[in-house]
């Protein structure tokens, strides 16, 4: 399938300014091809703020444009929590209908920064140790909402001379159940004559979705697998991740190995220690057992809080007896760095805090 990043762009601003589609957008101002590039590249590649400030366009044109509600961005800021040490920015953003979404940002020590962002408003898949999943499903995001948050933050960091140099899928929401719109909003993402983010340095994580995985497996890009796995059997995953019972671990492992096979690519799995639940010395080996004598990588990341989980947090020193179990055993293994607990960083939990009745509800009604 083709996805044209311009058109791609194009779709989403002409859609929230009421056109019915790119063509009857481009009748109506009698664009020239090179304009609506002009428009596009200041979005994508300039982050100006509007089509107010795109210069090269004619005054007339531009008061138009901005008349008619043409706008760069779909999202709105609500509400931005910056953590103590500095590093950490999350945002809670209002969708044009009214449904929030999150989006973090971690400015790491030298130049790297990392933006987590949000492929779908709520998510189906209820999870039990994590916020948004407790809270429901409400939409998928569109490729241009998805997009808008590396935008505002790419902003963001421009005045500080600074830019975003790793992208992963780990918001709210589950990407491969939001599929098309994802690697639309990759395109975006990626596109050289625009954002211009290699595909190297992004990462999309799912839940396990075998039939995505594949779909995945045939895009024939460089963009980086990551697999929410958190448990290394069935009984465990299934009791605290509904989706295990749909694809249970033998047919998500499988996929995992023909994307190697098909990819020549490493696959990331990510492990959430929770504590009394996952950590145990049995658990590393069965997990170390799981992974054993294939191209895969664990990370190990500790648990934040979530107002409506039933679980606590593994100390520290027992996530690195449990790292060092695996390391003897073979497997690269890391521990993910904790950003951002001050400011309720993890998924779902800024939402949660400013929506908690709604939150609540939500869960019991989905139980």
């Amino acid at each position: 399938m083709t996805r044209e990043p311009l058109q791609i762009w194009l779709r989403d601003v002409v859609s929230r300014a009421g056109f019915p589609n790119v063509d009857e957008f481009i009748a109506h101002y009698d664009l020239k091809p090179y304009r609506f590039r002009q428009l596009y590249r200041a979005a994508t590649k300039e982050l100006l703020g509007g089509p107010g400030e795109v210069t090269p366009l004619t005054k007339e044109l531009r008061e138009s444009l901005v008349a008619r509600g043409v706008a760069f961005s779909a999202i709105e800021p609500v509400l931005l929590q910056r953590s103590q040490d500095a590093q950490t920015t999350k945002g809670l953003f209002r969708l044009h209908d009214g449904k929030e979404i999150e989006a973090v940002l971690m400015e790491h020590y030298g130049d790297r920064t990392t933006l987590c962002l949000s492929s779908q408003a709520g998510c189906a898949f209820a999870c039990a140790f994590c916020s948004t999943g407790q809270a429901g499903f409400n939409r998928n995001l569109t490729a241009g909402e998805i997009f808008d948050q590396a935008w505002f933050f790419a902003r963001e960091l421009k005045a500080r001379d600074k830019r975003i140099t790793n992208l992963v899928f780990m918001g709210m929401g589950e990407p491969f159940h939001n599929y098309e719109a994802v690697m639309e909003a990759v395109a975006l993402l990626n596109d050289p004559q625009g954002f211009g983010l290699g595909h190297r340095h992004i990462t999309i994580s799912t839940v396990g979705l075998v039939d995505k995985i594949e779909a995945f497996a045939a895009e024939h890009c460089q963009v980086n697998l990551a697999i929410s796995l958190h448990a290394p059997n069935d009984k465990l995953r299934s009791s605290f991740m509904p989706v295990n019972r749909r694809f249970p671990l033998a047919e998500l492992m499988a996929a995992c190995e023909r994307y190697v096979e098909k990819t020549r690519r490493k696959v990331f799995f990510e492990y959430v220690m929770l504590a009394g639940v996952n950590d145990s010395n049995e658990s590393a080996r069965e997990l170390a057992a799981l992974m054993r004598g294939h191209l895969y990588h664990v990370n190990l990341i500790p648990y934040n809080s979530t107002p409506d989980a039933p679980f606590a947090a593994t100390p520290d020193p027992r996530i690195w007896e449990f790292a060092k179990i695996l390391d003897e055993a073979g497997v690269p293994v890391t521990v993910r760095q904790n950003m951002g607990r001050d400011i309720a960083a993890a998924c779902g939990q800024l939402r949660a805090e400013t929506q908690p009745r709604t939150s609540k509800v939500r869960a019991a009604g989905s139980a």
